[in-house]
């Protein structure tokens, strides 16, 4: 139910919005008066004026306009200034997204939700639970001779988010491991003692760090997600190659969250059941 404002409590606020968006703007009331095309006098009516009178939509606008704020919050519609043209702009984002195991700006992003639970499905296996010798497999053709000193720097941050604070939850389609395991689709080519060491790791981390990290599989054929981390209520990333798209409104982070709720509902594999798992599925491997 909406709840209306007294006409003279909007007057009131109208006053104190435009005098507060002013003085952030350091603009005088003649710069105002000659931005908006009136005298003087009426900006110093607008700003010292009594009653429950407000200025017509055509000077609200104006108003607006040259000070970079929201009429709507200029007459108490709203509590955020921005625009919104601005606040589309903050709320998405595309960045760009290097071949690289823990790039600056996933790092970045990480840092910022520390102590957040994080819900994260990869596009491959997750590179915080990578093998040197996985990531050495998967990144060397894209760093050149610069492979030693990359992967040593995401190593750091590797660890950094093993370590930091936050909860973490994985999920993976199924055939996702099933292709490892058998080095085929994105995985040919992987020698069987790299598979073998990197399926150990997953063994001994999900046993190990449980609860605070829980990893799920999900059947393909039932549910389906692209790549996407969501940092706590703070943002949802999706990635899709080249780019991030990087969501901060409330309303998105919260439906990409549900989405991410709903995977881990429909999980085949639960986090309980991983390393039991795993470890049929080391069982099955060959070269």
């Amino acid at each position: 139910m909406m709840v209306k404002t007294d006409k003279r409590a909007r007057a009131t606020l109208f006053r104190s919005r435009l005098r507060e968006a002013m003085g952030k703007k350091r603009m005088s009331q003649s710069a105002l008066a000659r931005a908006i095309g009136v005298d003087r006098s009426t900006v110093s009516q607008l700003l010292g004026g009594v009653g429950a009178r407000l200025p017509n939509a055509q000077v609200v606008a104006e108003c607006a306009r040259s000070l970079g704020i929201s009429a709507d919050w200029l007459l108490g519609l709203t509590d955020r200034p921005e625009t919104a043209a601005d606040i589309l702009a903050n709320s998405l984002s595309l960045t760009e997204a290097p071949r690289a195991a823990v790039d600056a700006q996933i790092f970045d992003w990480h840092k910022e939700a520390a102590g957040y639970k994080i819900r994260h499905v990869p596009a491959a296996m997750p590179d915080m639970l990578k093998t040197r010798a996985m990531l050495e497999w998967e990144y060397a053709p894209h760093l050149g001779r610069s492979t030693d000193q990359v992967i040593g720097a995401s190593e750091d941050r590797l660890d950094w988010m093993r370590n930091a604070q936050s909860d973490y939850e994985i999920a993976m389609p199924l055939y996702e491991l099933h292709s490892f395991v058998r080095a085929e689709g994105y995985y040919r080519g992987l020698p069987l003692d790299v598979r073998r060491a990197q399926i150990a790791r997953l063994i001994d981390v999900t046993g190990q760090l449980y609860p605070r990290l829980r990893l799920y599989l999900f059947d393909a054929r039932r549910v389906y997600s692209a790549p996407i981390t969501i940092f706590g209520p703070l943002l949802a990333v999706l990635y899709i190659g080249r780019n991030y798209m990087a969501f901060r409104d409330t309303e998105r982070v919260q439906a990409l969250t549900e989405h991410f709720d709903h995977l881990v509902r429909e999980a085949s594999v639960s986090d309980r059941e991983m390393p039991d798992y795993l470890t049929d599925l080391a069982g099955d491997m060959r070269a």
